[in-house]
């Protein structure tokens, strides 16, 4: 009878296991499914943070890999090597084909026969005008017509302000979200002790720019001639000017400027040049992350803890803002900036405790989606994310290293899984990227020609 009951309660205990498993069928398969990987990518993947490789993992790199784990706000990926920008259709990473393709893409001349000098920054003003405007780092501004590339056309030129050489002189450009209607555009310069963010007008033809027309937005004071940052966008979907600001320069941040909220050095900037308030030239977005605080931290400020941005630029479709930092000695790396965030420079170089060097805290430092060690190269230069005729780069973040002339492509996605391939070795210095109206990339180098991308 015993045996009967202990039977019987078997037959009760195994049938409410079954409807149990019944009904949580759909989260069983999820756990035992697992992820797929491209053919070929494997190795890629398995490496792709860039931090394990070769050399022993620090309590700081295990820090990272747990903060690496929490949701970070941006677009989901899955696992099949695919993600979905805000706004655009699925984008899927053809992994086995890049693979396939590494070290087989070419650059060729976009300008046969025409050259700068020192290039430095690649901007279009989105007026239908079919120009990409070339910066040279002495003051020079120029433009060239993509369709009919015969000649450059002189826009501006401030080379009696610009001071220039090193890693200064004129950094930076951008044209209003109006440029088309009301013809203004900002540069970022440096002259001997500061950097200035100012805003010039076009003549009435709107064809070439008033250099009398000056308006200085900002001035920052620099207290050595590095680290400079220099690049200036506005974003696509609030319509203000993100500034990038280096830690101003000598080794190691020795100011400590960059975790300092006190000033602007080691910073990304945010600020509405559309209005005028507090006797600025300039306003401070209601959602910046500083806004209004009582410890005299300064509003402008978006995101810090960045040693020299030199490149950063926005996913149109995503909204995502990649900005690529320049390293100390060590490590180059490439981040997603989020407003309000530390991005942990001078306490680390990419994942790697700096200051102190070993046994600093990461606790509320937001870590590289991706980064590489010298001596792969020594000098990161950020690119974009890719939506030109190349059908299967289409959603890669392409960047680049000046010292190595090694041009990358990025998969990312929203679970942080991240693959990268070497597309050319160039041997040129790589000075900056740009994307023109139909959102074609352009590589500029400091060998004077303007390239792009072929295979």
């Amino acid at each position: 009878m015993k045996n009967i009951l202990i039977s019987a309660k078997l037959a009760a205990l195994f049938a409410a296991i079954i409807i149990i498993c019944f009904l949580l069928l759909p989260a069983c398969a999820k756990v035992q499914q697992k992820p797929i990987i491209e053919a070929g990518a494997e190795k890629l993947q398995q490496n792709g943070s860039g931090i394990t490789e070769d050399k022993e993992i620090t309590d700081g790199q295990k820090d990272l890999q747990k903060s690496q784990d929490k949701d970070n706000g941006i677009p989901s990926g899955d696992k099949d090597g695919s993600f979905t920008p805000e706004g655009k259709e699925q984008v899927f990473f053809d992994l086995d084909a890049l693979s396939q393709l590494e070290e087989k893409f070419l650059l060729e001349d976009a300008f046969s026969g025409i050259s700068f000098e020192r290039p430095v920054d690649l901007q279009n003003a989105n007026d239908g005008s079919k120009r990409l405007f070339v910066v040279e780092q002495q003051g020079r501004i120029y433009s060239i017509n993509t369709d009919s590339p015969s000649q450059k056309e002189l826009f501006l030129d401030i080379t009696n302000r610009v001071s220039s050489g090193g890693e200064k002189g004129l950094l930076g450009l951008a044209f209003s979200p109006e440029f088309k209607d009301n013809g203004i555009f900002y540069v970022n310069y440096t002259n001997k002790n500061s950097t200035v963010i100012s805003s010039f007008k076009t003549s009435p033809a709107g064809a070439v720019a008033d250099a009398g027309s000056e308006d200085i937005i900002l001035t920052i004071a620099q207290p050595f001639s590095n680290h400079n940052g220099g690049q200036i966008a506005f974003g696509p979907g609030d319509g203000y000017l993100y500034i990038a600001t280096g830690d101003g320069g000598g080794a190691g941040d020795p100011g400590g400027n960059s975790q300092n909220l006190k000033n602007l050095l080691g910073k990304i900037l945010r600020i509405d040049v559309d209005i005028q308030e507090s006797g600025l030239k300039y306003a401070i977005p209601p959602d910046n992350a500083f806004k209004s605080n009582s410890q005299g931290y300064r509003e402008e400020i978006y995101a810090y803890g960045l040693r020299n941005p030199w490149r950063f630029s926005f996913d149109p479709f995503s909204g995502l803002l990649w900005a690529a930092d320049v390293g100390q000695a060590k490590i180059e790396e490439i981040n997603i900036i989020e407003n309000g965030k530390n991005y942990g420079w001078n306490i680390m170089e990419g994942s790697y405790c700096y200051n102190p060097p070993s046994g600093c805290d990461p606790e509320g430092l937001e870590f590289p989606v991706y980064e590489y060690e010298h001596p792969i190269g020594k000098s990161i230069t950020g690119g974009y994310v890719y939506y030109g005729n190349i059908e299967v780069l289409r959603g890669l973040y392409i960047y680049a290293d000046f010292v190595s002339g090694y041009i990358w492509g990025l998969t990312y996605q929203g679970d942080g899984n991240v693959n990268n391939f070497t597309l050319a070795k160039t041997g040129l210095n790589v000075s900056s990227f740009g994307i023109d109206e139909k959102n074609e990339l352009y590589i500029a180098a400091f060998d004077g020609k303007i390239y792009r991308l072929s295979f």
